[in-house]
C-alpha cells in the first residue's frame, strides 16, 4: 500500500523565530571538509523549545517528568488534524472545532502563526475547558500550529495547567498549512534528553493510499 509522508516541521535555522527572550539557534563549525579538515563537525546552541517541539511536564510543573521520561506513545500513532480557524490572539474552544473528535491525538490548525521565521505576538492558544473536554473523550496528546497552547501575555499558563492536571502531552510549533483535516499517523518522537524541559521533534504525518 503506497504511503505518503507530510513533513509538519519548520526548517531549523538561525532565522527560526523563538519565544521572546529565549535562545535562537546558532551553529559553531569546529572543523570543515571545505577548509581541508578530515571531517565537518559542528555544535549547536539553542532553546530546547525550538520549532516543532514537545514540552515536558517539568516545563510547567514543579517536579514534573523530564522529556526523556515521557512515554513515546504520546508522540506516535493515529492522530487527527482538525481545522480550528479562530481570530488572532484567541483560544480554540469546542465550538471552533469543525470535526468530531475520533482519535487520541489531535492537532489544531489555527493559521495564526503563518511564518515560523517571523514572530507574531497574536497567535492562538487553547481553552483550558476544551483540554478537559478532550481528556474526557480519551485525547492524550494536543498539538498546535503556534508557539504555545497558551497565548502570549496570558495570566499564568492555564492551558499548560490543564494539560498537567490531565496528564496529557503537548506538541507546539507545528506547520499545518495545506494539511487537509482528517486522520493520519503521527510520528513526532522527542530526543531522550535527560533533565530537559522540551525537545525539538521532526514531526511528520503518514497516510496510506485509500485513506
Amino acid at each position: 500500500m503506497a504511503e505518503r509522508i507530510i513533513d509538519i516541521s519548520p526548517a531549523v535555522s538561525p532565522r527560526l523565530a523563538v519565544w521572546p527572550g529565549d535562545t535562537p539557534l546558532s551553529r559553531e563549525v569546529l572543523s570543515d571538509i571545505g577548509r581541508g579538515d578530515a571531517v565537518t563537525l559542528s555544535s549547536i546552541h539553542a532553546t530546547a523549545h525550538l520549532g516543532a517541539h514537545a514540552d515536558a511536564p517539568n516545563h510547567y510543573v514543579r517536579g514534573g517528568e523530564d522529556i526523556a521520561a515521557r512515554a513515546l506513545g504520546f508522540y506516535l500513532g493515529a492522530c487527527q488534524v482538525i481545522a480550528a480557524p479562530v481570530a488572532r490572539g484567541a483560544r480554540v474552544g469546542f465550538d471552533d472545532l469543525r470535526d468530531e473528535i475520533t482519535e487520541s491525538r489531535v492537532l489544531f490548525a489555527t493559521g495564526t502563526f503563518p511564518d515560523p521565521d517571523a514572530w507574531n505576538d497574536d497567535f492562538a492558544g487553547v481553552e483550558p475547558a476544551l483540554i478537559d473536554d478532550l481528556a474526557d473523550r480519551g485525547v492524550r496528546t494536543i498539538g498546535i500550529d503556534t508557539p504555545s497552547v497558551d497565548v502570549l501575555g496570558s495570566d499564568g499558563f492555564p492551558a499548560h495547567d490543564a494539560v498537567a492536571r490531565r496528564d496529557m502531552a503537548i506538541l507546539e510549533g507545528l506547520i499545518l498549512t495545506g494539511v487537509a483535516p482528517g486522520r493520519y499517523e503521527l510520528i513526532a518522537l522527542p530526543l531522550k534528553l535527560e533533565g530537559f524541559d522540551a525537545s525539538p521533534v521532526r514531526a511528520v504525518l503518514r497516510t496510506y493510499a485509500g485513506e
